[in-house]
Formats: structure tokens, sequence, C-alpha cells
């Protein structure tokens, strides 16, 4: 079932989300009408507060993106169309001090808005699946930015936050128009 993607400045985008707990069939049932909702907008990632819901859960899909990046999950490396969509609860992010690199990123919460974000090139993340089962994905590239994107929804943290003055300056006017849709300033 698709779901209602909400817009900047919805107040549910600051909010952090709620640590996840219970691992039953609503959940996995949120999570797959999650990805159906990604898939259709079309995006890579959706975090929780973009269907209005602060809860530490996002997914992912990195399949289709035509960028060079590595991954490691639970110390095997399984081909990517086995692991994808990917579901992500309660994660927990540890940037590795590599090279910081700005990409131009986007947000499905802010249509036809892109800026560049700087952000460290590889992580490890320890999350759980959708049924709860414990998980080490160490990832760079496109699939690390993209998991960094997510989880910085699920702590209220919107990739604007991450542009520099210069950067959110450029943006600034559609960013008002868009608040302005959605009743904020």
């Amino acid at each position: 079932m698709l779901l209602p993607i909400v817009q900047y400045n919805d107040p549910v985008l600051r909010k952090k989300g709620v640590k996840i707990d219970v691992f039953d069939a609503p959940l996995a049932t949120l999570a797959r009408d999650m990805v159906e909702t990604m898939h259709a907008a079309p995006g890579i990632g959706l975090a929780a507060q973009q269907i209005g819901k602060a809860l530490q859960l996002c997914v992912v899909d990195v399949s289709q993106v035509d960028d060079d990046f590595d991954w490691e999950l639970d110390g095997n490396h399984p081909p990517l169309e086995l692991i994808m969509p990917m579901v992500i609860v309660n994660p927990e992010v540890k940037v590795h001090p590599v090279e910081k690199e700005i990409v131009e990123e986007g947000c499905l919460s802010f249509p036809d808005i892109r800026g560049d974000v700087e952000r460290r090139d590889e992580i490890t993340v320890k999350y759980q699946d959708a049924e709860g089962v414990p998980h080490l994905l160490v990832c760079n590239g496109m699939f690390a930015r993209c998991i960094q994107h997510e989880v910085d929804h699920l702590n209220g943290v919107l990739f604007i936050d991450r542009m520099s003055k210069k950067t959110r300056g450029l943006i600034d006017k559609k960013l008002k128009t868009l608040a302005a849709k959605t009743g904020g300033a």
C-alpha cells in the first residue's frame, strides 16, 4: 500500500524516532509499505518520519544506483539483489575516518530540491531487520551516503542541515516556498 510522504516543514521530520522493541506482523507490513512507497516515489531511501511515524525504521534500495560502491554484510559479500531492498531497524552508525566527499543529494520530503552535502564515504552500521535479527553492515559510496541520509531522518536531522551556508542559500527560496505549502515558515 502506498503511503503519503510528508514534506518539509512537517514537524514529524524533526522528531527523533522511538526505538522499536516489537517485531511483529504490523511492523513487517509497515516496512513492505515503505518499500513500495519508496520505489513508487521513486527514491533509494525512506525513513519512517517521512511517512509520519517517529520510529527508528528506514528502508533503502541502492540496487539501481549507477555508482561504484562496496559492502560487507555479516562478514560476507552477498549479491546486492539478495539484500535489496533493505529494512533497517534501530541503526547505530559509525563513520570511518576516511575522506569526506561532497555529493549532490535530494530527498523525497523535498520535491525538486537538491544540494551538495558533505559526508564520510565509509560507515559501519549495526541494525536489526524486520524480524529483529541483528546485522553488521560495512559499506561505502552511495550505499553509505544513502544510509547516513536516512539515519539522519531517524534522528530528526535533515539533509539541508548538513549543507554549507552557501549551498543552503542557493535553495533558500525553494525551501521557503515548500515550507509555506506545508503550513510552516
